[in-house]
């Protein structure tokens, strides 16, 4: 049976089962109670299992798998980084790897249906785990989702419920259904078996550099999925004696919509909306606290983005033949602003995290 389920902010813990809540009675967001503790490094890894090669560091037992995980770490002269190309998952999106642990809980727990809200890439991931699985599923999107996107879950099985109003329209609305008696919520910002699985990005790049953590990472934050996943997968290497130290995370968001920069109760701000990077258009996000610890710990950063310094690096990413979408170049006109301000390091990774396939180029000339 896996894990159960405890809040950190009142210390409440819930049974595993079908019907466990999605967050606590106090409304903070639950965290499993227990987690594998590292062993001593291994030599070795079958990276034929994909990112279940984690095994030993993973909460839930493989039950639903695509064959995801070891994406490239390739060098990228032009920026003096090096990028993990996440984009090339299955459903063309790093939250595969939250989708497969994901999954693999719901099917344990003999889930009979899933629910999610999305803009577009956590519902194409969790659509396609649960169509691998055979569990139906809900998903929740904005009215104006990428066309691509809608059909890439809709293409699974799933239900698409098209929403009107903005992304916290769309949660509130999966939200209720949830509470409805609709399904299990197999939330990517809420779940936290889905943050065990974006954790083994870093132990990725930590074995794939030969367990010499990077001196920074610039990550593209909304919900903090990634963020926050990375941060704790370093920090469970490092204090198991992998890795050395844990990196810094320098977070970008866009903007108009940068809670973790405006430091505004709406997280939204009037004026200069990069629109472009859909995928974290987040303006309250259900672990912010965490997310800012996380900042604060790794002697972090969080900067914004505007729409016309994204649209120049997705140019320059394709003219160097990485076929992302705008949310995942906002990170790498993030790192050139990092640049601007002063990161010197070329010891830096920046994960591309969404396949250019499920954008209209013409709407971002």
């Amino acid at each position: 049976m896996p894990a159960a389920l405890r809040c950190p902010a009142c210390g409440q813990t819930y049974a595993a089962g079908p019907n466990e809540p999605w967050r606590c009675r106090c409304g903070s967001p639950l965290e499993l109670e227990t987690l594998p503790t590292p062993g001593e490094r291994p030599t070795s890894f079958d990276r034929d299992r994909g990112l279940w090669a984690f095994e030993q560091l993973l909460p839930v037992d493989c039950e639903v798998t695509l064959g995801e995980g070891w994406t490239p770490l390739i060098e990228a002269q032009d920026w003096d980084a090096t990028f993990k190309l996440e984009y090339v998952f299955p459903s063309g999106s790093f939250k595969d790897r939250g989708a497969t642990t994901t999954l693999s809980r719901a099917a344990a727990l003999s889930v009979d249906r899933v629910v999610e809200d999305s803009s577009g890439n956590a519902g194409a991931a969790i659509a396609l785990y649960a169509a691998r699985a055979g569990i139906p599923a809900d998903i929740y999107v904005p009215s104006d989702v990428k066309p691509a996107k809608r059909e890439a879950i809709a293409g699974t099985g799933a239900k698409v419920i098209e929403i009107e109003g903005d992304r916290a329209d769309v949660s509130a609305a999966a939200r209720t259904a949830v509470e409805n008696g609709a399904g299990w919520y197999a939330s990517h910002a809420w779940n936290p078996t889905f943050f065990e699985g974006t954790a083994t990005a870093a132990y990725e790049i930590a074995v794939q550099r030969d367990y010499d953590a990077p001196d920074a990472m610039v990550v593209p934050l909304g919900h903090g999925t990634l963020y926050l996943g990375l941060y704790r997968g370093f920090k469970r290497l490092a204090d198991a004696d992998w890795i050395d130290t844990v990196p810094r995370l320098l977070g970008v968001q866009a903007t108009g919509v940068a809670p973790f920069v405006d430091r505004s109760d709406e997280g939204v701000t009037a004026g200069n909306h990069n629109e472009l990077a859909d995928g974290i258009q987040i303006a309250k996000p259900a672990r912010k606290r965490m997310i800012e610890g996380a900042v604060a710990e790794t002697d972090g950063e969080v900067i914004a983005i505007d729409a016309d310094a994204t649209r120049a690096a997705w140019r320059a990413l394709h003219e160097a033949g990485f076929h992302v979408e705008p949310t995942s170049a906002v990170a790498v006109a993030g790192l050139e602003a990092y640049r601007a301000q002063g990161l010197t390091s070329s010891n830096v990774v920046v994960p591309l995290t969404g396949s250019g396939l499920k954008t209209d180029p013409a709407k971002i000339a």
